[in-house]
């Protein structure tokens, strides 16, 4: 139980934190922080939570990432549906306090309320098939760095800095073609305030990162000459 509330208040914070940047302050081009601020933002919401909870629950806060150390030999199988559970929740927890405080302006409008999306809905207007090829790619890569910042043989304290700064520059290719998913958790959780073409679109940022996790989780696994044991 400890573990999976690990994994609910690390999830509401990425969400919290990630796209309340979006929500919150992107909104506003006065305060300069556009793309570049939102994935900083991401970024620092994985890392600060890499240090506070990684020794209780391993900070995975995405259901792609757990089925990816999952698939590499790193986590147990008997414990993963429960931490999917407890991201998705923790994750529309986040989008919840971010709807309570983003409503609380004059004038507020849902909008886009930073959903995941393709085609007419991706800040660049780029197809679904470019979505579904970013998507498994950027999060590919993510398991990749997880995997070899997180094994025994790797630098000792340096694996929150490597993920936290991977998940940044992640979010700096992406965010134009998808608005950055790699987290079916952090998707769910916008679309369900969303709705329509949102919640319609979400299939997409469920099977892309579960593909380039368990791809990602066979490769590493494969890769590495030693086992992380």
């Amino acid at each position: 139980m400890k573990k999976l509330i690990a994994e609910f208040i690390g999830t509401l914070w990425l969400v919290l934190g990630g796209c309340g940047s979006a929500v919150l302050a992107a909104a506003y081009p006065e305060l300069g922080i556009g793309f570049v601020g939102v994935a900083i933002a991401f970024g620092l919401t994985v890392l600060t939570m890499v240090y506070a909870i990684g020794h209780i629950s391993g900070c995975h806060l995405n259901p792609a990432v757990s089925i990816g150390l999952w698939v590499g030999g790193r986590f147990d199988k008997k414990e993963l549906l429960s931490y999917i559970a407890a991201q998705v929740l923790g994750g529309i927890a986040g989008a919840g306090i971010l709807y309570l405080i983003a409503s609380g302006k004059s004038g507020f409008e849902m909008g886009g309320f930073a959903a995941n999306g393709y085609a007419e809905h991706s800040p660049g207007g780029y197809s679904m098939f470019a979505a579904l090829v970013c998507e498994i790619v950027m999060t590919f890569m993510f398991l990749m760095i997880i995997l070899g910042a997180t094994h025994s043989k790797a630098p000792k304290g340096f694996a929150g800095l490597a993920i936290g700064l991977g998940l940044t520059l992640i979010h700096l290719i992406s965010i134009p073609i998808t608005n950055t998913s790699v987290n079916p958790a952090r998707s769910t959780s916008q679309a369900f305030f969303v709705g329509d073409w949102a919640m319609g679109q979400l299939w997409l940022f469920w099977l892309a990162p579960i593909i380039g996790a368990i791809l990602a989780g066979v490769i590493y696994k494969y890769m590495s000459p030693e086992s992380d044991e």
